[in-house]
């Protein structure tokens, strides 16, 4: 059976966990709120003890910190920055919309491991409050995950798509439209279109991050700054800019910080481009691997763990699978990321932990499946040529070249007759015209045609 300490806050006592490092604050919202039992994420606890070690630093320099309290609230927020002590952040996303439990959470927590008399709100929460606090952690935490997780994974992909296009550009394949066939393409192509978007992906991505990195801190309550010292933002940020290597600024607007998630709804917002990205890549690949034998077959993706549990050797392109999945789940995340932004009621947004939750899930799960979806499917995968050659060789649509020579009705007049007697496209057309079987081979040659141009 745990044992339990008695502690108090403004509203009485409260009977804690003998060994837990919160205070009274927390366990209320311990009992409060047994909703999901899912919890802020790590790096959202991770940012939001950069943020009180920078405070504590501005505070020290600043004259309103003794430096024994200092060095104390510093030493413990770098303690849990690290990873330390994550078990004492139990508080459920779905809580006081201002992020007031998870605030206070970390104050007590670093209150209790700090000792020498530091009290959560007078000194670890000195110059703050909540309602600056998450904002800012919202900021810093997606800016951190952004430069240091997704974009790297991002560039990545992108490389590691370019490298492929030009492994296989001298591949020609039936280009596609309406998932039926169309003029031939290259394979490098059709890779180079991936590739762009994941480039115009990171382009939006980078649109954003600046605008991240201005902090609502300062503002404290309502946007006044009331109980700050007046040098309290800048001097926050010049310590936290040296902390992370990101430079971080005051924002110009503490009341738009405060009572708006505008800058969070805009990444939300490019996150979900980069997923709406990563799902038609990955359903490109899947029907690029389809079959292999009654499917599209032109390529063989790497062949990673068993497809089904009754029909043996079948395998699955589990690989793209998953990266559906999760640019669906970013997907809905910015639906609820947007709902929650427009809940700025006056002088503060009231859905916070929310927001910080799904975009922090969205960053994660976009970073490392961009990674999978490079290494485990596009750099391994092999084009099956012959698949390829049977499919141009029989495709009518090659005849899209002649319409210049012989227009767009006689065209189609040929194509029909080609589809409907399963021939060569060449032989009905030679038929058909008083082109040369010579000039016929020139014109409607499949390489040829992916360079674009009127054929004559």
């Amino acid at each position: 059976m745990s044992s339990f300490r008695n502690e108090s806050d403004s509203l009485g006592n409260i009977d804690v966990p003998e060994d837990a490092l919160y205070g009274a604050q927390t366990q209320r919202a311990i009992n409060n709120f047994p909703i999901s039992g899912l919890t802020l994420p790590k790096r959202f606890i991770q940012a939001l003890a950069l943020l009180k070690k920078s405070a504590a630093q501005a505070n020290l320099e600043l004259g309103l910190l003794d430096q024994k309290r200092a060095d104390g609230i510093i030493h413990s927020a770098n303690l849990i920055a690290s990873g330390k002590h994550s078990n004492q952040f139990p508080v459920d996303v779905f809580q006081t919309g201002s992020g007031t439990s998870t605030n206070m959470n970390m104050n007590e927590v670093i209150a209790t491991l700090a000792g020498n008399a530091i009290d959560a709100n007078d000194h670890v929460n000195m110059g703050q409050s909540s309602n600056d606090v998450i904002p800012s952690t919202i900021h810093i935490s997606a800016a951190i995950a952004l430069s240091n997780h997704l974009l790297p994974a991002l560039k990545h992909l992108h490389k590691t798509i370019l490298n492929k296009s030009v492994s296989v550009s001298e591949h020609i394949k039936t280009g596609r439209t309406h998932l039926m066939d169309a003029m031939p393409v290259s394979m490098g192509q059709e890779l180079s279109g991936w590739a762009g978007q994941i480039e115009q992906g990171i382009a939006g991505l980078e649109s954003v991050r600046n605008r991240l990195h201005r902090l609502a801190l300062g503002g404290t309550a309502v946007g006044t700054g009331i109980n700050t010292h007046p040098d309290f933002a800048q001097t926050f940020c010049a310590a936290l800019t040296k902390d992370t290597g990101l430079k971080f600024e005051p924002s110009d607007n503490f009341f738009a910080s405060l009572a708006g998630q505008d800058v969070a709804v805009a990444l939300s917002g490019q996150l979900k481009v980069v997923a709406v990205s990563l799902m038609k890549i990955a359903n490109d690949l899947r029907w690029m691997n389809s079959g292999p034998l009654s499917g599209i077959g032109e390529i063989e993706l790497e062949a990673l763990q068993p497809g089904s549990s009754i029909m043996p050797g079948k395998v699955n392109p589990v690989i793209p699978e998953a990266v559906a999945m999760v640019s669906a789940q970013v997907i809905g995340n910015d639906a609820t990321i947007t709902i929650a932004g427009q809940s700025g009621n006056f002088e503060l947004n009231v859905m916070l932990p929310v927001i910080a939750y799904n975009l922090l899930e969205s960053v994660e799960i976009l970073a490392n499946s961009a990674s999978l979806l490079g290494d485990k499917a596009i750099a391994g995968f092999i084009v099956k040529t012959d698949k390829l050659q049977q499919s141009l060789a029989r495709n009518p649509i090659l005849v899209t070249a002649l319409n210049p020579i012989i227009g767009y009705a006689k065209a189609a007049e040929i194509a029909k007759k080609a589809y409907q007697s399963g021939r060569n496209i060449i032989d009905v057309a030679e038929e058909e015209t008083e082109i040369s079987r010579e000039q016929l081979i020139e014109i409607l040659d499949p390489i040829a045609l992916t360079t674009g141009g009127i054929r004559k």
